[in-house]
């Protein structure tokens, strides 16, 4: 079979994936670095990526998660931390003599 010769064969189409959101990327860096930062990028890229087709929601999504959770662990901790730290006030007060 032979291509006409007004013809050109068909050429391969190439598409370029979309470029990944930046803030998507941040988000999941700052999830473990800083997870306060990690929550504000995530949400401003998940926004973002709504509008811009951009690729990234997985990224920007997984990094919130894990900042929520992050900031949840570190709320926890804090609170065991001040109540270890007001019993053994209330222990260690009540033994004093003057």
């Amino acid at each position: 079979m032979s291509t006409p010769e007004n013809q050109t064969p068909a050429q391969p189409v190439v598409t370029q994936a979309a470029p990944t959101n930046t803030l998507a990327i941040i988000t999941i860096i700052a999830a473990f670095v800083l997870p306060i930062a990690g929550i504000i990028t995530g949400h401003i890229a998940l926004k973002q990526l709504k509008t811009s087709g951009e690729s990234g929601h997985a990224l920007a999504k997984w990094g919130l998660i894990l900042s929520y959770i992050f900031v949840g662990l570190a709320v926890i901790g804090f609170i065991i931390w001040m109540i270890a730290f007001a019993a053994l006030m209330a222990v260690g007060g009540a033994s004093y003599t003057y």
